[in-house]
């Protein structure tokens, strides 16, 4: 019987000490008894995920961890969403990342503060009327709107009217602004008012819109304006299994790491229920990984995007409880299912800190659990991240844990 490889990514986990908790990260004052259990049988170390160079987010940071330098094949985060919702990008095109987010009221639109990059967490049936309504009422040779899951779309242009260098043309993600005025941070650089202009048109189509009415009618928040930001390229992965000989699942509910999954040749599974947030269905995703195990996959990497998203909204209780959860209904069942299964072998970690006291993400190196059902290695008493730096066990570059765990 072959090995089983268990990858549990828990998105934005490592955090900093807060004084709300006592001087404790969220990691550090979450019951988790399944993660502090391997911790203590598990080689235990930190990790860094995000190359010097490029930005923290976790298009970077997941390639990273599934075995990719992203300093060779990173070409952009909303190249991998499109991938994921059918697109079928040319090689003469360029994709971008579209949030609907929810802007404040000021006449002057550089005056208005990014009050909610995820639109008041429209639903993907809402947000599909609304983009939809913008690409018929805004498609023109410049622009298509694609509608994607929740507030995450894209919007397709031309390599001839823009380039994804940064040094040319500057967006800045909207849950890094969360709560700041806009002013300093519209589109820079050249073409950058083809951008702003549609985002001008789209907000006052969306401000008047009869579904965002109703939302606010309800005391919800409108999803009022776009946001564009992370444009690419087409993305070229190499195959992960002619890259590391294992058959390999991706279990997600966001487009970014569906879309990673396809380009690697991986299988993506939609687990009904999972949402990204801390409401996802966790043991959906359990039961999601097993079956996959049961259908023959050597590896499965399971994404939780909950304690990232608590991260972004600066909820406290929300991060630690996201992090229990986890433990709770995601790694104790997969648990009791592998050592009933013969050897395998799991990784836990973060693919970048997010940080509550900022609200974004950093490139801070992350904390790693690696379990050995054959081999116990002496660990720590907990899975954190100062127990991590404790070790002294630091890997430099994020995409040899992959090796380190197929090895």
């Amino acid at each position: 019987m072959n090995k089983k490889y268990l990858v549990l990514l828990c998105d934005g986990m490592s955090d900093e000490p807060l004084q709300q908790l006592n001087g404790k990260t969220p990691m550090q004052a979450a019951h988790k008894p399944n993660m502090d259990t391997l911790a203590k049988a598990s080689v235990i170390g930190l990790c860094k995920t995000v190359a010097d160079g490029l930005k923290p987010g976790s298009d970077v940071a997941n390639l990273s961890v599934l075995g990719y330098d992203p300093t060779t094949c990173y070409s952009g985060r909303s190249p991998l969403e499109a991938v994921s919702i059918g697109i079928n990008l040319s090689d003469e095109e360029i994709t971008f990342r579209c949030n609907l987010v929810t802007l404040s009221d000021e006449d002057d639109f550089s005056h208005k503060t990014m009050c909610d990059y995820s639109g008041g967490d429209i639903s993907t049936a809402d947000a599909k009327v609304l983009i939809e309504y913008l690409q018929q009422q805004l498609d023109d040779e410049i622009f298509a709107f694609y509608p994607g899951v929740a507030y995450r779309h894209c919007v397709v242009s031309s390599l001839k009217t823009f380039s994804p260098n940064d040094k040319i043309l500057t967006l800045t993600p909207p849950h890094d602004i969360s709560g700041r005025v806009i002013a300093d941070y519209l589109p820079k650089g050249e073409n950058s008012a083809k951008i702003l202009d549609l985002t001008l048109k789209a907000h006052k189509l969306l401000s008047e819109h009869p579904l965002n009415k109703a939302r606010e009618n309800k005391g919800l928040l409108p999803a009022n304006s776009i946001w564009l930001w992370g444009a690419g390229t087409k993305p070229q992965l190499p195959d992960f299994y002619e890259k590391f000989g294992k058959k390999g699942s991706v279990i997600s509910a966001v487009d970014l790491l569906k879309g990673i999954a396809i380009c690697a040749g991986m299988t993506s599974v939609d687990v009904p229920g999972a949402t990204g947030y801390i409401d996802t269905d966790f043991a959906g995703k359990a039961n999601a990984a097993i079956a996959e195990f049961e259908r023959g996959q050597d590896l499965v990497y399971v994404h939780i995007e909950a304690p990232d998203e608590c991260g972004h909204r600066g909820e406290i209780e929300n991060k630690v409880k996201a992090i229990e959860l986890i433990d709770e209904r995601v790694l104790a069942p997969m648990l009791q299912y592998l050592q009933s299964s013969g050897e395998f072998k799991i990784l836990i970690c973060p693919d970048h800190p997010t940080p509550l006291a900022i609200k974004t993400h950093t490139s801070k190196p992350v904390p790693f659990l690696m379990y050995d059902s054959t081999a116990a290695a002496k660990g720590c008493d907990i899975f954190s991240e100062a127990s991590a730096q404790s070790t002294g066990n630091y890997i430099p570059q994020g995409y040899m844990l992959m090796q380190e765990l197929l090895k």
